[in-house]
């Protein structure tokens, strides 16, 4: 049998998420210790943060580290680079960046460039606590590791939000998904999206339920334009909902982008409990690996 590639990861976390004996920095990587110590990643560290994980004796589950230089020495530009990069053992799969919600330098041109090239060259980008350990978990399961147990009440669908949100160039291809993972969407307890996607949505649910019973599959807000992402924001900050599929086209202006960036917020706000799926190519793997892990006992 071929060896699995050993994933390269870059990993960056704003001040207030690596300071603390408690910071999110050290959730993840103290929590996510056995997805770790079975995949073996081999992280890209920027600057401070490697720093951090020092201090906190982190280095003993994360061992494979090149360090970056620090921010303000172009560490996080640098990294932008490597997410583009064509040679495998420079480029990283993908980049876990713990942002804090209220820190300036998240909106800073390196931070954003790194999300639209992680979305542009179909790699996971991992903006919260939760988003990071949901995703080391189910890369680790799709590889043979046992299940966390610790997770398991976060992927008991019978209790659980999704919300499904495409731009006009990606509706297609979330109805796509949607068909292709029914049965796996179906087995949440809400599901919820902003406008047109609703609609197509619930269209979708009627082809496969029939016409009463997919009536109301999806509950549809506002379009986005109109306030829809500001009314899923509010569900979120409320907990009732954890993971937001949110297909983005990048190469479009957008005017409510501000509104595009509220959704992103409030998940950050939660940063332990929500999360946000934005690169459509990592889409179908990353359903494919939630349903694995919902049957795990």
């Amino acid at each position: 049998m071929p060896s699995v590639k050993k994933l390269r990861i870059g990993l960056i976390a704003n001040r207030s998420h690596q300071d603390a004996a408690n910071s999110a920095l050290v959730q993840l990587i103290s929590g996510a210790r056995h997805a770790l110590h079975f995949l073996q990643p081999e992280f890209v560290v920027v600057g401070r943060t490697l720093d951090a994980m020092i201090t906190h004796g982190l280095l003993d589950i994360c061992q494979h580290v090149e360090r970056f230089p620090y921010g303000r020495e172009g560490g996080l530009m640098k990294l932008v680079s490597r997410v583009v990069d064509t040679d495998p053992a420079r480029a990283v799969d993908a980049v876990i960046y713990l942002i804090d919600p209220v820190d300036p330098s998240s909106v800073f041109p390196e931070a954003v460039a790194l999300k639209r090239q992680c979305v542009i060259h179909k790699k996971p980008f991992l903006a919260t606590l939760a988003s990071a350990r949901e995703w080391l978990e189910l890369e680790a399961i799709s590889r043979g590791a046992m299940a966390d147990a610790s997770l398991q009440s976060s992927f008991d669908l019978q209790h659980e939000g999704i919300a499904l949100i495409a731009h006009d160039a990606m509706k297609e291809k979330m109805l796509t998904l949607a068909e292709k993972h029914f049965a796996l969407l179906d087995r949440f307890a809400h599901r919820y999206a902003t406008g047109t996607t609703g609609g197509l949505l619930n269209q979708l649910a009627q082809k496969i339920k029939g016409e009463q019973a997919g009536r109301n599959w999806v509950r549809p807000f506002l379009s986005g334009p109109l306030g829809g992402d500001a009314q899923l924001a509010e569900l979120v900050l409320e907990r009732a909902i954890r993971r937001i599929l949110f297909l983005e086209d990048p190469h479009v202006a957008r005017q409510h982008e501000a509104d595009i960036q509220l959704l992103e917020r409030a998940a950050r706000t939660v940063t332990g409990f929500a999360q946000v799926i934005s690169e459509a190519g990592g889409a179908d793997h990353w359903l494919t690996c939630l349903d694995q892990r919902t049957r795990l006992p």
